[in-house]
């Protein structure tokens, strides 16, 4: 049972890893022209862990993003929440009595919910939902992904989002080692290249705002590259001026640039709050690909984040599994080089308060771009 909701400040905002619960990322939306509402509810254990679990309650809250795609109408936009996990059983009818909690607090307009859940997938706990090679072997089709989503639920309303916003597949490296023992966990071509990035002159260093066009410039390259959504300069910007100081749980916003002779190779964006630094953005020039920038940039967030007291560094964003065709696979063999553990969570999923409004809404999305950073 959910009770005790109320909308709080977003600089009050609990401590967590995930930036994108964060008041620093409600501070980035805000300067972007976007609404941002954070609230705060509570829940009994059997909620969330199950009928047989001890009395007692957790508090938590969780921040929203407020959409408007057209004049007329807004949605709900969870990113990576909420953060706490209830057990398997549970997740639909908890998700489903949080939903109603929260209605009366979202515009009389809104559409639906989207949470973008960062919770494991069910289909990634046990040993028969990968190969004899350790590959995942994915998820069932959607009929079956939206029956097991509603088990326990009342309304059975959930609705599995055609495309995820933010990345459902990461790697995760664990810090809680010396920096020695997580280099050596690496793959020997990561490990190799890191080094050789080293003997080559590249040397990493922070940016100011006042030199994000060597970023711009470094991230345009990349975008037209692979063809990707490009962002206006504006967006990065924000990012980098989004300094929520009097927050309960400041962000550290990094940067990075890794250059050989005053040339920047490539770029990145370092986020660390909580226990974690993030990787969030990231660009590269197609020059000097042989003196292996990326990895010597890569290598010193790491560092930074572990120096900061972190103990993990989420690598943000790569294929399921290495097949060549998918469109992230690139990432997948650069990222899972750096000896972590790949994470598969269950990715946006949708609470519709208006039936006609949100198929609409889902009929317009069906060929839109699927991926893009938010």
């Amino acid at each position: 049972m959910i009770t005790d909701v109320h909308p709080k400040p977003t600089g009050q905002l609990f401590r967590t890893p995930i930036v994108q619960q964060t008041a620093f990322w409600s501070q980035v939306k805000e300067n972007l022209g976007n609404t941002t509402l954070a609230l705060n509810y509570k829940t009994d254990y059997p909620a969330i862990t199950g009928p047989s679990a001890q009395s007692g309650w957790v508090e938590s809250d969780l921040l929203i993003t407020l959409r408007k795609p057209d004049r007329y109408h807004s949605v709900a936009y969870v990113p990576y929440g909420p953060e706490f996990e209830p057990a398997e059983e549970e997740q639909g009818r908890f998700l489903e009595e949080l939903s109603e909690s929260i209605r009366s607090f979202l515009p009389s307009d809104c559409i639906m919910i989207r949470y973008d859940l960062c919770w494991e997938s069910y289909w990634a706990k046990s040993e028969s939902d990968f190969d004899v090679d350790g590959n995942w072997l994915g998820e069932p089709d959607l009929y079956a992904r939206e029956m097991r989503f509603n088990f326990n639920t009342v309304n059975w309303n959930f609705h599995k989002s055609y495309h995820n916003i933010l990345p459902s597949n990461t790697v995760f490296v664990d810090l809680r080692r010396d920096l020695p023992e997580i280099l050596l966990s690496m793959k020997p071509k990561t490990r190799y290249n890191i080094h050789l990035a080293v003997r080559k002159g590249i040397h990493v260093k922070t940016l100011g705002i006042d030199q994000i066009h060597v970023w711009y410039e470094l991230y345009l390259e990349t975008a037209a590259r692979n063809r990707l959504y490009v962002h206006d300069l504006k967006y990065f910007e924000a990012v980098l001026a989004a300094r929520e100081l009097d927050a309960e749980d400041p962000a550290g916003v990094f940067l990075l640039v890794a250059e050989c002779e005053n040339i920047p190779l490539a770029a990145m964006f370092l986020i660390v709050t909580g226990n974690r630094g993030s990787y969030l953005y990231g660009a590269s020039s197609s020059a000097h690909r042989q003196l292996m920038a990326p990895y010597a940039l890569q290598w010193e967030a790491i560092r930074i984040s572990k120096q900061m007291g972190c103990t993990e560094y989420d690598m943000f964003g790569v294929s399921p599994n290495p097949d060549p065709m998918h469109p992230m696979y690139g990432l997948y063999r650069f990222k899972t080089g750096f000896g972590g553990n790949i994470f598969h969570s269950l990715g946006c999923w949708d609470y519709p308060f208006m039936d006609d409004q949100y198929n609409w809404f889902r009929t317009s999305e069906m060929n839109s771009q699927g991926y893009h950073l938010s």
